[in-house]
């Protein structure tokens, strides 16, 4: 059944030209970027959805606070505005501002982790699993067996498997777990929320244990959002309310300002205890790594427009138009028998790319493959979320598998139509259609030691 757009609660006060490329011309741009979606250059992507975080729209508001900026390099008031408003929304005595989420984590955690050390997450993004490796630790995976299924529809498929992370904590001994991370929403499982229960029953847990809990509050707002639509306890809690009640069962968040936030760079850095000793420590590296800790790695202007995003991420009429877009793009894959998460979450679509191309092995990443054919259909760039992101393990250096091959149609804010929309659609079930004629994925021919989907070199397979 076709699901009707919801529309923009905004009208478009600024316009940025695009340009399709021919076919021939996107299959040579792809080559010369030894397949890898993020060798491509940003002009030669006619709709971008690589990644939701920092390529969102901000408000007049937002570039009204711009103009605003105090460039003091100590104590300015646009720091101040930023750190009242994160006190506001989060609850936490203390608000540190960084450039980005990842250097959030390269503050906080070789303070709580090191060598014979282990984080237990929900689901583990990229560069969350990076900071916990570069910091001498281990990461330990354990979300719910539901999102393991995609065509499963089940509420909250980011959860916690609560059971069996605390046998995971008996396993390898409470003290060795440095800390317990809860993403929200879950990036790596497709985008899937963690409920209010999930929250109550993961800290219960870290409180019997002692063992500190940091919320992964990327897209937070977003997560609100459907605790508020499908916990019934909450359905007329006012999101503000839900946000602070999700955060009151953490001790810290790490935060990439740049998606629900809606601005183009900066994040966050909160301890709930302003007068815990951790914080001197998280000053020390902050002073260290990205600068003085009232501007944290960002200018004065940067933290103007944080501060307001932090008030718009988080209205309800927007967030009811930012899910409503995924879902209209779901239910064109339902009608086309397009296999994803389901149900949609909440920053994009992740298309099953193991049900597209069920005859190419993860070793030879389904999820590249299709994301390099969407590309060459449309010009939309997208990334794997899959065995190929995953990576190598880091003591035996062997491939692996990951639990799903998603390929991410990660959507900005207040950036595309619904015509763009359907362009997504229409090139997936173009793709889905020849399906069977793309016999064979990639190899990869060189590769850096960490994170190596940023740089990776890649090779079709012929035969």
């Amino acid at each position: 059944m076709a699901v009707k757009y919801t529309p923009e609660p905004f009208r478009i006060k600024s316009v940025e030209r695009i340009k399709m490329l021919t076919r021939s011309e996107r299959e040579q741009k792809i080559a010369a970027a030894n397949y890898n979606l993020f060798g491509l250059r940003g002009e030669d992507c006619y709709i971008d959805l690589l990644t939701d975080s920092g390529t969102n729209a901000m408000s007049v508001e937002q570039w009204a606070g711009v103009m605003r900026g105090d460039e003091a390099y100590a104590g300015a008031t646009s720091y101040y505005k930023l750190e009242a408003a994160g006190r506001d929304i989060f609850g936490y005595g203390y608000i540190q501002p960084v450039h980005q989420g990842r250097a959030a984590e390269k503050v906080l955690m070789p303070l709580l982790l090191g060598k014979g050390k282990y984080a237990i997450s929900n689901m583990f993004f990229d560069t969350t699993r990076a900071h916990v490796e570069l910091a001498g630790a281990r990461a330990l995976d354990c979300v719910v067996a539901a999102a393991k299924n995609p065509s499963v529809r089940a509420p909250f498929k980011g959860n916690m498997d609560v059971a069996q992370m605390e046998k995971l904590i008996n396993e390898y001994g409470a003290e060795n777990i440095g800390m317990v991370v809860l993403t929200v929403t879950n990036n790596s499982a497709g985008g899937q929320p963690v409920s209010m229960q999930n929250f109550r029953e993961v800290s219960a847990v870290c409180k019997k244990y002692s063992i500190p809990l940091n919320i992964d509050a990327a897209r937070y707002a977003e997560n609100a959002f459907f605790i508020k639509r499908d916990e019934k306890e909450f359905q007329n809690t006012p999101i503000k309310e839900i946000i602070r009640q999700m955060f009151s069962y953490g001790d810290m968040f790490t935060m990439s300002a740049k998606k629900d936030s809606i601005v183009n760079m900066g994040g966050l850095l909160g301890v709930k205890e302003a007068e815990s000793p951790l914080v001197l420590k998280i000053k020390a590296n902050c002073i260290s790594y990205e600068g003085f800790y009232t501007y944290g790695g960002l200018s004065g202007r940067e933290m103007e427009a944080l501060a307001i995003g932090l008030y718009e991420g988080i209205d309800e009429d927007f967030l009811r138009y930012r899910i409503g877009q995924l879902e209209y793009l779901a239910g064109r894959l339902d009608d086309a028998g397009i296999a994803y998460q389901s149900p949609v979450g909440g920053h994009g679509v992740f298309v099953d790319a193991k049900a597209m191309f069920p005859h190419i092995p993860y070793s030879e990443f389904p999820a590249q493959a299709l994301a390099i054919e969407l590309y060459k259909e449309a010009g939309i760039r997208s990334c794997d979320i899959g065995s190929y992101m995953l990576g190598n393990d880091p003591d035996t250096g062997a491939q692996l598998e990951a639990d799903f091959e998603f390929t991410r149609l990660a959507i900005p804010r207040r950036v595309y139509t619904q015509a763009h929309f359907d362009i997504m659609a229409e090139a997936l079930i173009s793709i889905k259609a020849a399906s069977g004629k793309i016999k064979r994925g990639y190899r990869i021919v060189w590769e850096p030691p960490i994170l190596r989907h940023f740089q990776a070199r890649l090779e079709p397979i012929s035969g």
